[in-house]
């Protein structure tokens, strides 16, 4: 039987959280799997991973919020916004004071329209920004709403400062670094950085990627767990694997977990007078059904 289930990692710097796949299907002789929330190759820390039937609820998966620590550097901003780019100005020193910083990094607070870096998987008209960046011909791309929930910095010894970071999905820190190296004058980029938080999952349960096992894996059925689960009979498993509707509680719409008199993860359903449709179907002999 394949293994299916959520893998954290503690994505190691220097890879990509594609090499991450692709060598844990190795590992795993499994072709089935995908990373949830992207990490640029300089980035460490949390990196949900899902492994077959898991792939297929990736998107109901709690992503929110994400938390950063890292460290910018002031002085210079570079081509890709963090250290790994080539400088694009003079160095020039940061004249202000902590306090100053602290006032101008308030302004990066809340919902933001934010640009992505040139380099970058942010697509325009299907293809990625960074394949045109790497042809030397940047386009500009259009800005994103984010929400950046907190942005502190926590130490400052010129021209270094850490900090740390909560924010949406889809937020680039290294354009936080970038936008606010424009806005004190003396540009800046992302020295450092280390996802120490994605949703519900922290550094405390992510696995050294060397160290992976399957022993690792989350199991299916302990996934979604905060939702509300709707155990079936034998004859109602029949109609849910092939994505027809049950009856169901009276409840207020919304999704919920199918399990079978055995307690496996059949199918997401959702709550809807009286009835739980099937949204997502996980069983084997019918992956790919969803219904109508």
């Amino acid at each position: 039987m394949s293994l299916s289930g959520l893998l954290i990692i503690d994505k190691p710097e220097g890879m990509t959280s594609h090499d991450v796949v692709n060598r844990l299907r190795l590992r795993f002789r499994h072709t089935k799997i995908g990373h949830l929330g992207t990490l640029d190759p300089m980035a460490t820390g949390v990196l949900p991973v899902c492994l077959g039937k898991a792939t297929r609820i990736g998107q109901f998966i709690e992503g929110t919020p994400k938390e950063y620590h890292g460290q910018i550097r002031l002085g210079f901003s570079t081509t890709t916004y963090d250290r790994q780019g080539d400088p694009t100005s003079e160095p020039r020193e940061f004249g202000g004071s902590f306090d100053q910083i602290e006032q101008m990094v308030l302004q990066f607070t809340g919902d933001i329209d934010q640009i992505p870096p040139p380099f970058s998987a942010k697509k325009i008209g299907g293809v990625p920004s960074y394949k045109f960046a790497r042809r030397g011909r940047p386009l500009a791309t259009p800005a994103v709403r984010v929400k950046v929930a907190r942005f502190e910095i926590t130490s400052f010894e010129p021209p270094l400062m850490n900090f740390e970071v909560v924010c949406s999905p889809g937020t680039y820190v290294r354009s936080l670094a970038h936008d606010l190296g424009n806005a004190l004058g003396c540009g800046a980029h992302l020295n450092a950085l280390r996802r120490t938080r994605s949703g519900w999952f922290t550094e405390q349960d992510a696995i050294a990627f060397e160290a992976a096992s399957p022993t690792h894996v989350i199991p299916m059925e302990r996934l979604l767990s905060n939702w509300i689960h709707i155990e079936i009979s034998d004859a109602a498993q029949t109609r849910v694997v092939h994505g027809n509707p049950v009856p169901g509680p009276e409840a207020p719409r919304q999704f919920a977990r199918i399990l079978n008199k055995k307690g496996e993860f059949l199918a997401i359903g959702i709550l809807e007078n009286g009835w739980v449709r099937p949204r997502v179907v996980l069983t084997s002999n019918t992956l790919g059904s969803t219904s109508n």
